[in-house]
């Protein structure tokens, strides 16, 4: 496959129980990341009614309709509070640095506000995530259930005007073993 230029990706979400965009969403996992964990995640969290919010994994595909890249929000908790968290999010290899991740996300982040969602967590490199408005955490007063990098972990509010983030502690899903 020829290596897509910026801005040439489409995103949709996928297609709930199919089995081709989840073969899809796991071969770019798989390819992605060094070990099968991340796909064993999603398909994990896929099958947990209380995680998985149909219509928030978001696929990045080439014109030709190849997926390349996804980005997966699910239900988490702050402080009782619900909110999104932001994993995984995966690009093919010979698609990366080419804005199919950026693409998904921000398709992912655009779903998660057109649900009314208001909080969205990622624990993930702080160079790349906040061009997408993510801020620190803890400026939130949010923590994760254990230690991280403080930089690593931050918070994008969706609609300022709807109120304040909640604050404390991050109950992920079951799935993360967290």
């Amino acid at each position: 496959m020829s290596q897509p230029s910026a801005g040439s990706f489409t995103t949709r979400p996928e297609r709930s129980g199919s089995a081709a965009d989840a073969a899809a969403i796991r071969r770019i996992l798989l390819a992605a990341f060094p070990t099968s964990a991340e796909a064993d995640l999603v398909e994990a969290l896929r099958a947990d009614p209380d995680a998985w919010l149909d219509g928030l994994s978001l696929l990045a595909e080439t014109p030709d309709g190849t997926p390349v890249g996804q980005a997966l929000l699910t239900r988490c908790h702050v402080a009782g509070h619900p909110a999104l968290t932001l994993a995984p999010c995966a690009v093919l290899p010979s698609c990366q640095r080419t804005g199919a991740g950026t693409a998904a996300i921000r398709a992912a982040l655009e779903a998660a506000r057109d649900r009314d969602e208001n909080l969205v967590l990622v624990l993930g490199h702080p160079e790349y995530y906040p061009r997408f408005g993510f801020l620190p955490a803890s400026r939130f007063g949010i923590r994760a259930p254990v230690e991280v990098p403080e930089e690593a972990l931050m918070a994008l509010v969706l609609d300022a005007e709807a109120g304040p983030a909640p604050s404390g502690v991050i109950r992920y899903p079951a799935a993360f073993g967290i």
